[in-house]
């Protein structure tokens, strides 16, 4: 589907397809959603303020510490962000803010535990499962998620198409100015991801999470997408759902830290379902506070359990993941009218993924009101074209 303004949409999501290296990536995809990345930074000006107290050039500051443990992991994604800067019209540390607001908001978090009523939590995001072969079974990997944030996001979200000139093409559905969320890339590897929070969440610079997202979709396999994990000292916490369409899969669980602070889990009868908290026994000596932060996060995988079949289909997720059990806090997550609005959540979007046939679905809101819709990912096993991308034709 082709817009009013000439930008292709998938279900109403903007599409941004972008190619070749990383600065000129990063330049065409600033150039295509400039208005969503601008939008972006509008809404984080206000959350930070909100949830952390920041003021915008307190939250850059913060955000520039980030910039040399970006560089040491991989310079690349330094030049894509400096790329995307350049394309939408913004100073380099615009960009670096919104990529590390998930180190902002949940490093107040954890600051402040001892004073829960000052500050507000962040809503719970997201719920995820996998689903990999088992001997006698189908030989199809399943993986998908909803992903539940702050409102404004639904004004922000794209789909990202990458053709890098040094890796996999991969598509990611994320929001406007970050490098990657959930996705596939020509490999066959699938990504998902849910936000944890610890103790250890103070918020010191190290590799963002949204960073890590993005070096995982440039891996062929599990194994390397682990070892991206273990390759450096990462900021913050979260869950990192890894499947491949050979049958490979892994549920990694990171605190904040070095390789002896992640935690894997294995999937049991061909399944991983994840939540908003750790399920590793294995914690000590960082606390897990995810609960406290996201107390919905308990039920939401007590459903996830309870809904999904011995032999689950994409059909049987569909309706999983617009399931209403402990409304408005439920797996299809609704805004609570009590809450502020600054930290009303919802359900932003769905996605579904057969990581074999190389299927991506995205509903753009809530999949009990939104249809799916299928993302033409076919060119993920096509040949780039030579020479530059052709904006006017994306």
């Amino acid at each position: 589907m082709t817009g009013p303004d000439g930008t292709r949409s998938a279900g109403g999501i903007p599409r941004v397809r972008v190619a070749g290296t990383p600065y000129e990536r990063g330049r065409q995809y600033g150039a295509q959603a400039r208005t969503r990345i601008h939008l972006s930074v509008q809404a984080y000006q206000r959350v930070f303020a909100h949830y952390a107290g920041w003021d915008w050039p307190a939250v850059r500051r913060a955000a520039a510490g980030f910039e040399a443990p970006v560089a040491a992991f991989r310079p690349a994604y330094l030049d894509e962000m400096r790329g995307l800067a350049d394309g939408a019209g913004l100073d380099l540390a615009d960009v670096l803010a919104i990529n590390v607001r998930t180190e902002v908001m949940y490093a107040a978090k954890a600051r402040q535990a001892p004073l829960a009523t000052r500050v507000p939590p962040p809503p719970a995001e997201c719920s995820a499962f996998a689903v990999v072969p088992v001997p006698g079974g189908p030989a199809t990997t399943l993986l998908g998620q909803n992903w539940d944030w702050l409102l404004h996001s639904a004004q922000t979200l794209i789909v990202l198409e990458a053709r890098p000139d040094d890796g996999p093409d991969f598509v990611t559905v994320v929001e406007a100015g970050l490098l990657a969320k959930a996705g596939l890339n020509a490999a066959g590897l699938g990504l998902v991801t849910n936000a944890l929070v610890t103790d250890a969440d103070i918020g010191a610079p190290g590799i963002p999470y949204h960073v890590l997202l993005r070096a995982i979709l440039d891996c062929a396999t599990v194994t390397e997408a682990l070892t991206v994990l273990q390759a450096g000292t990462r900021s913050s916490s979260a869950n990192y759902l890894i499947a491949h369409a050979s049958g490979a899969a892994l549920d990694v669980e990171a605190a904040p830290g070095d390789f002896t602070r992640l935690y894997p889990q294995f999937p049991g009868h061909g399944l991983l379902l994840h939540t908003n908290h750790f399920l590793s026994p294995r914690l000590p000596p960082v606390q897990d506070v995810s609960l406290w932060a996201m107390p919905s996060s308990a039920v939401r995988l007590q459903r996830l359990h309870a809904g999904t079949p011995t032999a689950p289909t994409l059909d049987d997720f569909r309706a999983l993941l617009a399931d209403h059990a402990d409304y408005p806090h439920s797996i299809c997550s609704h805004p609570d009218p009590d809450d502020h609005p600054l930290e009303q959540g919802a359900t932003i979007a769905s996605v579904l993924m057969d990581l074999n046939a190389r299927r991506l679905w995205v509903a753009a809101g809530h999949p009990c009101q939104v249809p799916y819709h299928e993302l033409d990912v076919g060119w993920l096993a096509s040949p780039a074209p030579p020479g530059a991308v052709d904006l006017a034709q994306c």
